[in-house]
């Protein structure tokens, strides 16, 4: 799925017309980040179907990539609605540097809006880190703050074509959270949510409803939190002209 394509502009001096690819895993962070200058994809949290995505993807019409969303917490200091920026992203014996500086006063000005935001190191994995034990083996392994299913792909792909790359994640579930197994088999590959399974399966084991609950309300902080970053994105973090000047993305040694 593709949504949102437009033209940016600079009032100092033209910059490059093509969008941003931005990469997402649910449709509900597809159309947060849709908007003029963002060309958005959206995964359905299939890591096949991104990698199939952006093989008839056309890598000269975009001038970036960023992969943006949610994210499991592996930092145990870190809360739902925490913001990681990605210093580079690992999955297995690869590592890609992000070309994304954080600036200082976007930092204080997410403060002032009660947003944490860090720097730090993204996971990628093939399928959901649910358990909280597979969170701490992982943060162990990898030193990462956080683990989604997005950022190595989209890293991956700048790194083959050259371009510049940045990863901007929130938290949604954190490192001491293991996700209620209904939670997630109830996730339509549109990234909706079944809820005659969520009501069944309450029917059946009153007992992961709290777990739900809670679940949900991280969810929902975290898309709230995941649109105040956007407006990070938007006010400076990838400021045209600053983007355009990073240099591509490097592969790191393994």
């Amino acid at each position: 799925m593709k949504l949102g394509m437009g033209d940016d502009t600079s009032a100092d001096r033209p910059i490059d017309p093509r969008p941003v690819l931005v990469v997402t895993g649910l449709v509900q962070e597809a159309r947060i980040a849709a908007g003029p200058g963002m060309m958005v994809i959206c995964s359905s949290s299939d890591p096949r179907q991104l990698r199939s995505l952006l093989t008839v993807f056309d890598p000269t019409s975009i001038r970036g990539v960023v992969s943006f969303g949610v994210a499991g917490g592996l930092d145990p200091t870190l809360k739902a609605g925490d913001i990681v920026v990605a210093t580079e992203v690992t999955a297995g014996d690869a590592r890609w540097l992000s070309g994304l500086s954080l600036r200082e006063e976007h930092i204080a000005r997410a403060a002032l809006k009660k947003r944490r935001v860090v720097r730090g190191v993204l996971a990628g994995a093939e399928e959901v880190v649910v358990a909280q034990a597979r969170k701490a083996a992982l943060r162990m392994k990898t030193g990462a703050a956080a683990v989604d299913m997005e950022s190595h792909i989209a890293a991956a792909y700048a790194a083959e074509y050259g371009l510049p790359f940045a990863a901007l994640r929130v938290i949604s579930d954190p490192a001491h959270r293991t996700l209620p197994s209904l939670a997630k088999d109830a996730i339509k590959p549109n990234g909706d949510i079944d809820l005659p399974m969520i009501l069944r399966g309450v029917a059946r084991n009153p007992a992961v409803l709290r777990g739900l609950v809670s679940t949900g309300i991280e969810f929902n902080r975290a898309l709230r939190s995941l649109r105040g970053a956007r407006d990070l994105l938007l006010s400076g973090l990838l400021a045209a002209e600053h983007f355009l000047e990073t240099e591509p993305l490097a592969v790191a040694e393994a």
